[in-house]
């Protein structure tokens, strides 16, 4: 999918202001980009500190959501699931966008790449579904990117995994990948990648960015960026920094405890469909 179809798909997230939620949109996109210290995303109503109940429960599970989504407690899911009800889902997808959407922007901006989806004055649509774009449009998009090669892909997948704690994504491994050299001993090297002697210079490079996405997406440093442009091209440090994002929907079931493992030993193979789907052994 050509990178402008994508931000088109990026553009629309930003854009989305369902009926009914504006303040809560507007509370999340605050607080998710404030507690990474990040520029949040703008909103159709701005809103800084909650005024009920309610909010407050949501404002709480956002921040833990944003800064360690692997710690939210069963507490806060059922205090969330009590407020909201059919809507907590919903109000998680929002999350993940207001969480998100921002480290992109900074992932971008350091490796002095394009950032045009995010309009300083966007024309508010109560009509699109989050859901559908994230979910059916977005992430298999990222899906089909092929630029970065496969081994990369997946090294850059397990560590996300490992980072948000996602018992689902843990017990998988691409099919694609281990036909083009992974393999548990180079993914073993992963936990500490520095001293990896499997992992190539490349590998390393890709992985501190990863982890500044996710740890510190605030200060992405002048040496972190200059190993990805040193090591990737322009269209593959941009499937990086999207890749990250993708394998990051992980925290949707992560904070739902959605996230149960494929298997329950040992893992199991799936490969990335033409559609961009997972296609499960």
């Amino acid at each position: 999918m050509p990178a402008d179809e994508l931000d088109t798909w990026l553009n629309r997230l930003v854009e989305q202001s369902p009926p009914g939620q504006t303040r809560l949109v507007g509370l999340v996109r605050a607080r998710c980009a404030d507690v990474v210290s990040l520029s949040p995303l703008p909103a159709e109503l701005a809103a800084a500190q909650p005024e009920s109940e309610i909010e407050s429960v949501v404002i709480d599970f956002a921040e833990q959501f944003s800064i360690d989504v692997s710690v939210i407690t069963d507490a806060q899911r059922a205090a969330l699931t009590g407020a909201l009800g059919r809507g907590a889902f919903g109000a998680v997808m929002q999350m993940y966008v207001a969480d998100f959407l921002p480290r992109v922007r900074a992932g971008l901006t350091a490796l002095d790449l394009p950032v045009d989806w995010i309009p300083p004055e966007p024309p508010w649509n109560a009509d699109i579904d989050a859901v559908d774009i994230v979910f059916n449009r977005l992430l298999p998009g990222i899906a089909r990117l092929r630029s970065l090669d496969p081994v990369t892909t997946e090294v850059v997948r397990l560590r996300g995994a490992v980072a948000h704690d996602c018992r689902l994504c843990k017990s998988l491994r691409d099919s694609t990948a281990l036909d083009a050299g992974g393999s548990e001993g180079l993914y073993d090297g992963i936990h500490r990648y520095e001293d990896s002697e499997l992992l190539s210079s490349g590998h390393r490079a890709a992985l501190r960015y990863v982890d500044a996405l996710i740890w510190s997406p605030s200060e992405i440093t002048s040496d972190v960026a200059s190993g990805v442009r040193t090591h990737f091209t322009v269209e593959q440090a941009r499937e990086l920094t999207l890749d990250v994002m993708r394998n990051a929907s992980n925290k949707i079931a992560v904070a739902l405890r959605a996230d149960a493992p494929r298997v329950e030993h040992g893992t199991a193979r799936y490969y990335i469909d033409a559609d961009g789907q997972p296609v499960y052994s």
